[in-house]
This record gives structure tokens, sequence and C-alpha cells, in this order.
């Protein structure tokens, strides 16, 4: 198919409603809150012909390119500590009887939980939040929980085999948006990875704003919110030292809050949380970082799931975006539809063109 016919209706979209790529133009019908009720979607309600227009002049710069924002998935890769592990087996050859032809395909281990693994999306569903904490010894009690929009967990996940019957993967739409990416490594962490257990806060986000020319614009509502934390240096496959997935820097709950109020549809970061992670908090033996909330140790699941209707994006990669100064683009995230699924692997891309 002719590459022109399929950005045909985002060009012209672009010629209607936007202008260079970067100005903070946008159409004044972006959709905004208050969502009517039983909304599952959150603030991907935005994502719709208003953010494609802001999208449609990054399709035709002449420099223009795709970058892969995602991961290579492979069983060596980091994998969570909250999750299952991950084994793609290679299922032999087979035939179809008689035909000329063959077919491969593979089969998952037991007990994996893809959609926590690699670059993935999490679920408005994926988090809750109880009325008091819990102890960590007694049964988990669950009656109390909300989930975003005020649905209880007999709404989300009545029983314990249950899937998640609202706030799940499948009531994400495809996310096709502008994109702003800031560097906190070289704004934060003065050119080198921030450490684990370190934040980017409020302050540090308006400070990159203004640093990477994007002041005037700012955060749009309907964007995707891209944070560079260099911490991805350390998602190494084969995976032998361990070291990725047990702590990591993240955003301090003050910029969570800011972000929210800014109403994107979607955050995300190159490292495994979020949230930041001191090292041996994971394990009990280490507090969270300074700042957060009692109670909350991964306070941006909770100011974006379960308040904001933010989804979020972890393990993101965003090395060549920074490395090509993309401070603004076209980013498409789209999600696997997997009914009642708390997360889901994705392959994001963006579309942009070189600061450099």
């Amino acid at each position: 198919m002719d590459r022109r016919l399929w950005l045909a209706p985002f060009l012209i979209a672009g010629m209607a409603c936007a202008g260079a790529p970067g100005q903070t133009q946008t159409p004044a019908d972006v959709p905004s809150p208050p969502w009517p009720a039983g909304d599952e979607r959150g603030m991907a309600n935005a994502i719709g012909p208003a953010t494609w227009a802001r999208c449609a002049p990054y399709f035709s710069q002449p420099a223009a390119r795709a970058y892969e924002l995602s991961h290579v998935r492979s069983n060596t890769m980091p994998l969570s500590p909250f999750a299952g592990p991950y084994v793609q087996k290679p299922a032999q050859t087979s035939g179809l009887p008689g035909t000329l032809q063959v077919f491969n395909m593979e089969v998952l281990n037991e007990g994996a939980n893809p959609g926590q693994q690699g670059t993935q999306m999490d679920a408005l569903g994926h988090f809750g939040h109880l009325s008091q904490p819990w102890d960590g010894t007694s049964p988990l009690a669950t009656d109390g929980v909300r989930y975003y929009g005020g649905f209880t967990q007999r709404d989300v996940k009545p029983t314990p085999d249950s899937a998640l019957l609202k706030l799940g993967m499948d009531k994400v739409p495809p996310i096709i948006t502008t994109a702003v990416l800031l560097d906190a490594r070289q704004h934060v962490g003065g050119g080198s990875p921030m450490k684990a257990g370190e934040t980017v806060t409020a302050k540090h986000l308006e400070a990159m704003l203004q640093a990477q020319g994007l002041g005037s614009r700012g955060i749009l509502p309907g964007d995707a919110v891209l944070v560079y934390t260099g911490w991805s240096e350390r998602y190494a496959d084969p995976d032998t030292e361990k070291v990725y997935y047990a702590m990591a820097p993240g955003l301090s709950d003050d910029a969570a809050q800011w972000l929210a109020q800014r109403r994107p549809a979607i955050v995300g970061l190159d490292t495994p949380f979020v949230d930041a992670a001191t090292d041996g908090q994971l394990a009990g033996k280490a507090p969270p970082p300074p700042g957060t909330p009692a109670g909350m140790a991964f306070t941006s699941h909770q100011r974006f799931l379960v308040e904001a209707g933010v989804h979020t994006l972890e393990n993101a990669k965003l090395d060549e975006l920074v490395s090509d100064k993309v401070w603004t683009s076209c980013v498409m995230v789209l999600p696997l539809r997997e009914k009642g699924a708390a997360g889901a692997a994705v392959r994001p891309v963006a579309i942009g063109a070189s600061g450099r």
C-alpha cells in the first residue's frame, strides 16, 4: 500500500487544525473531565480527532523517522519481581496433512504474566486503594477497595479468580497523540543516570520544559509524557546482574500530582515502576524515598491510575529519542485487547525528526 495513502487523513487533519510541530496551538474541542458516570477510559477519553490533528505535522516532516520505544522481549530479559517467570518455548515444526505446508509456533510457560513484563502498559484496574494499610500477615480484606471512578472490588474483581470486569485493558482505546520527552538524565542526574530512589520532582519537570524550549507549549491535555532517567542503561539482556528491577529512580509524589493536573493520557518512564524504589525497599529492608506519603509506596500508581485515570507505560526505551533530541513527536501506543487484563505488552512507536 502506498505510504502516502494511509497518511492522508492525518495530513488533511493537520492542515486544518495544527501548525508546525511543537507549537502551542491545540484544537478547542479536546474532551475534558468530568466524564460520564461509569467511565472506564479516564484521560484516554481525550484521544481522538484533536490529538490526531496535533500529530499530523510530524508525519509530513521530511526528516521524520519511526523510533521504537520498546525493548525486545526474550526469556533472558529483566523480569519483574511481582510477576511470574517468562519462558517462551518454541514448538517443533508441524505439518498439515495432505499439503505442502508446515508452520511454527511458540508456547508460554504456566504462571507467566506477560502483561507485566518487558515494555508494558497498566490498565486503570491494575491498582486500587485500601482504606487502611495491610499488615502483610493477616488475610487481605478487599471489601473496601476503591478503584478509578469509585468502582468497588465487587465491580472490578468480585472473586479471586475473576478477570477485571471493569477498567481492564480491553477498555483502552488506541492511544495516538503528541508526546513530550523530558531528559531527566541530563537535567536531574547532571548527565549521568539517575540513582536508585532518586526522584524527579514537579520543579524538575517545570525546569526541564524550560531548558528544552518547551516552556510555552507545556503539557497539553491528552499528551503522552515520557521521562528519560537513564536507568534503562541497566536494562541488560541477558540480565545477569539482576539490578534493573531491584530498585529504580522515578517520579516524586508532587511530580505525579503536577502531571495529573495537566491531564495527559499516558505517562511513561524508562524505569520498571514509574515510581522510585530505594535499594532494599522491595525486600522490606529500606523505606521508600523521602516525601513518599505513608502507606503509598507506589504513589504515582495511585495518583495516575486510581485518582486521575492516567495510564502508565513502564520500561520504555527512550535512549534514541533523547540522543536525537526529539523533544516532541507523535506517539502511538496500541495495547493488546486482552479482555479483563490488568496490563499488556506494548510496542509504542514515536514519529518525529531529530532536533540535533
